[in-house]
């Protein structure tokens, strides 16, 4: 009878920890683990001024950059992810969506050399080599989204991959509504 109760024990243990791990496993999978909270949710964009990618004798002020909704695309060369979501970001360009670049922590020569080579899928490309534009808008690296209304205000920030799942998931809806509200 001993015996059986020092094998029982911890195999019930062990059934009992992997189907607790199991149960949990999925309900990480359920939710979406890369929409990120951040202060800046609801906020107007930070008044910053950065640099043009393509013209460093042009700079942008970033809050002036609304009056349509678009997506603010955090990117770099060194970002294997961000070349695994380029071309979506492409189609999304040919459906009309305006989509603003931020070259994070890039060398420039290399990152027009790569929209050269990939397509450019930005309205506007800003340059961030030092990440001092990523440190206002709270970027922990690249790839990252941010929804940004008509007003100039961040209302979603994504952190990850931008692919078709994504787009239906999470920024689909919020471009019809913004659209159909303008309308």
């Amino acid at each position: 009878m001993n015996k059986r109760v020092f094998w029982f024990v911890p195999l019930m243990v062990f059934l009992l920890l992997m189907v607790g791990f199991v149960v949990k496993l999925d309900t990480l999978q359920d939710r979406p683990e890369t929409a990120l909270d951040s202060a800046l949710i609801g906020q107007p964009l930070p008044q910053v001024w950065s640099d043009d990618l393509s013209d460093l004798s042009k700079r942008h002020r970033l809050d002036a950059l609304s009056g349509q909704p678009f997506l603010l695309n955090v990117w770099a060369t060194w970002c294997p992810t961000c070349l695994a979501e380029h071309q979506f970001l492409g189609q999304l360009k040919q459906q009309g969506v305006t989509i603003i670049g931020i070259n994070y922590k890039d060398q420039r020569q290399q990152a027009l050399e790569w929209l050269n080579q990939y397509g450019n899928p930005y309205q506007l490309s800003l340059y961030d080599p030092k990440g001092e534009l990523g440190i206002e808008l709270g970027v922990y690296g690249a790839p990252e989204t941010f929804y940004i209304d008509e007003q100039g205000v961040i209302r979603y920030r994504w952190v990850g991959e931008m692919n078709q799942s994504t787009w239906d998931k999470v920024f689909k809806d919020r471009f019809a509504g913004a659209q159909r509200e303008s309308m």
